[in-house]
């Protein structure tokens, strides 16, 4: 059996879409401990809650799994959504070790749903899907704080079937997105089965079940990962740099590892090179009953993993969220800011070469930004932590090619000086937005659109392939220039071309091109058209009868051939194929 003292509490994080229900299922997780009326239930950390055991045990309303359990309770990380899941990073990997992604079973899936979970199948991490918001399912007769099976049981036929129809539509696209999944007291394997929980976040029915399946995750999955050092060095992530009244800049911290004590020396992460610090203060939330006091924080002389807690000491004002925060010795001093430096550059860029500038809120978030668009084969010159400032928007402008002239934020705000520089220059594209999916469609769109512009401009000065036929009785003046009628048989004819015959000789070029009367620039495949071609005379050069194919240069023909041939229509096509030929005929690398 593990040992339960070293054993230390799992992180897990909620994440969904705004506004289906993670506040008020957290709300419902914190308030169930707190009204269960026992002194100090419940610990409330800087940025997360910590349920113990007997609390869950207890809303289970049955003692005898309090042994059958080795976790000491559960932390629930309560900054909203997959930032927090993205900021809470431990060397490369998540810091989450379960999460709970909850939906609004009548809206079904959103933008955030999908990017959750497209997280949460990268780190690997155990989840639970929560079905929220089924007392809104029309029929549905609430039954406050019971289980989903007991309250389930109190409903009509009709809507337990509303019920079921929802669920099946919900497991249907969680297995679209990769996932087989059932309703959770379906499921005999939660290995391979993802559970799905039917819940009301406002009436509390549900709620034990989601506690339940967490716990039987937290068993299954985790034993051996969440054993920690409880004297050892603290180790931990930066989850927000904050401005507090009195205390200047602080960090809310969570620790995942070791202890932490007033006076610490402490290496975290910035932009620069690591901050080297004392800890002042370990301020940690006051409980409830004591929020008359003016300070909204107590001070405690040290914490032990895992654990919220705000930390003041002198120099954090480049601390950068998502970093690595640790307790470093005299001795050890030296490899530890080797180490934290070592995990900031692993995300950062900074090549000087070509490609887009990324910008993100946290250093978890540009980890996955990043991540995100070298899957899709996109070129980065920089990414970094931080606002998009005057000095990005300018680096960008100086990029030549359109399609890196780029700047890609993510729950970043954009510098005023920045949309006026904008304005002025155009060159330069921004995208922001806080679904890092929605950035890369974004961008993918933003090229195949500047692809188009760039293959129309080739399109409009590149010579393409066209062949045409004199037609006989239609010579209408021999030479100077020599003017005739013609079929086109390929391709087009455009005025200013030159036009050669099937043995390669040049013959003049083409001055002019009438339909009916009327001066036209350019006639397609299939029409007859009165065309004036200098230089040529009709019975010396050219005759009646005679095919000719218009002159491409060389330099177009590589375009033409290589780059721009998809695009081409299939008698455009031909047409170029036995020009080729004709020109490879006594030159076999012409144009390749």
């Amino acid at each position: 059996m593990t040992d339960k003292k070293n054993l230390r509490t799992p992180i897990v994080c909620v994440m969904g879409h705004v506004d289906h229900g993670k506040t008020t299922l957290l709300d419902k997780i914190r308030g169930t401990a707190i009204v269960s009326g026992e002194a100090g239930a419940i610990t409330q950390h800087i940025g997360a809650t910590e349920v113990p055991i007997d609390v869950i045990v207890d809303k289970l309303g049955d003692p005898r799994l309090r042994d059958r359990f080795i976790v000491p309770g559960l932390l629930f990380i309560d900054t909203p959504g997959h930032h927090a899941f993205t900021t809470l990073r431990s060397r490369g990997g998540a810091l989450a070790d379960l999460a709970i992604v909850v939906l609004d079973i009548n809206e079904g899936f959103k933008p955030q749903t999908y990017e959750s979970l497209q997280i949460l199948k990268r780190f690997k991490t155990p989840f639970v899907v929560v079905a929220n918001k089924i007392d809104r399912i029309g029929g549905w007769v609430s039954q406050k704080d019971l289980p989903f099976a007991a309250t389930f049981k109190k409903q009509s036929e009709q809507v337990q079937s509303r019920l079921e129809t929802k669920l099946y539509e919900i497991i249907g696209e969680l297995y679209n997105q990769g996932f087989a999944a059932e309703r959770y007291d379906r499921v005999t394997n939660f290995q391979n089965t993802l559970g799905v929980v039917p819940v009301s976040a406002v009436t509390g029915e549900g709620i034990p079940d989601v506690l339940m399946v967490l716990l039987g995750l937290a068993q299954k999955f985790l034993e051996a990962n969440l054993q920690y050092s409880a004297n050892g060095p603290g180790v931990g992530t930066v989850l927000e740099v904050k401005e507090e009244k009195g205390l200047g800049a602080t960090l809310d911290v969570i620790l995942y590892d070791g202890m932490l004590k007033k006076g610490d020396t402490v290496v975290i992460g910035s932009l620069g090179e690591p901050i080297q610090t004392k800890v002042r203060a370990l301020l940690k939330p006051r409980e409830l009953s004591e929020i008359r006091y003016e300070s909204k924080f107590q001070q405690v002389n040290k914490i032990t993993a895992a654990a919220g807690v705000k930390i003041s000491a002198p120099g954090l004002e480049g601390a950068l969220a998502g970093a690595p925060i640790r307790v470093a010795t005299e001795e050890t001093l030296e490899e530890i800011v080797a180490q934290v430096k070592s995990e900031i550059d692993a995300v950062r860029i900074d090549t000087g070469s070509e490609g887009i500038l990324i910008k993100a809120d946290t250093l978890g978030s540009l980890e996955a930004l990043v991540h995100e668009f070298r899957k899709d084969k996109v070129l980065i010159r920089k990414a970094e932590v931080g606002d998009i400032s005057h000095r990005d928007a300018v680096e960008a402008s100086t990029v030549e090619d359109s399609l890196y002239s780029v700047i890609i934020g993510f729950n970043v705000k954009v510098h005023p000086d920045v949309r006026d520089f904008l304005q002025e220059s155009s060159s330069v594209k921004v995208f922001t937005n806080d679904v890092i999916y929605r950035l890369i469609e974004d961008y993918q769109k933003y090229v195949k659109e500047q692809q188009e512009i760039s293959e129309k401009k080739i399109f409009e000065t590149i010579i393409r392939p066209g062949k045409f036929k004199v037609l006989p009785g239609c010579v209408f003046r021999q030479s100077k220039p020599a003017v005739v009628g013609v079929r086109v048989l390929g391709g087009v004819v455009r005025t200013n071309a030159d036009v050669m015959l099937e043995n390669g000789s040049v013959v003049g070029k083409i001055k002019g091109l009438q339909s009916e009367g009327e001066n036209i620039p350019s006639a397609k495949v299939g029409k007859e058209v009165a065309m004036a071609i200098d230089g040529a005379t009709v019975g010396r050069q050219i005759k009646e009868g005679d095919v000719l194919y218009i002159n491409v240069p060389e330099r177009h023909a590589k375009v033409l051939e290589h780059e721009i041939y998809d695009s081409l229509s299939t008698d455009e096509k031909e047409t170029l194929d036995i020009f080729l030929a004709l020109k490879r005929k006594d030159n076999p690398f012409w144009a390749k």
